[in-house]
């Protein structure tokens, strides 16, 4: 099956406080569960290791190490 670019998930550049899109696409996909992430949705992400999060539980867990 051929994937539109809309399709594709989006490359951002995560800073402390906002991202930065450099490729641009419609989600991005969470570093630990895998689940597509709508841009409008994006709320936790780590500047430090350049990852998306789909929900706060996830975003700690991976903080801590746990994930």
């Amino acid at each position: 099956m051929l994937m539109s670019s809309s399709d594709e998930p989006a490359k951002l550049r995560y800073e402390p406080a906002s991202f930065r899109v450099l490729r641009p696409g419609k989600h991005v996909i969470c570093a630990i569960s895998g689940d597509l992430i709508p841009l409008e949705d994006l709320r936790y992400w780590s500047a430090e290791h350049q990852e998306a999060y789909a929900s706060a539980e996830i975003a700690t867990r991976r903080l801590l190490g746990e994930a």
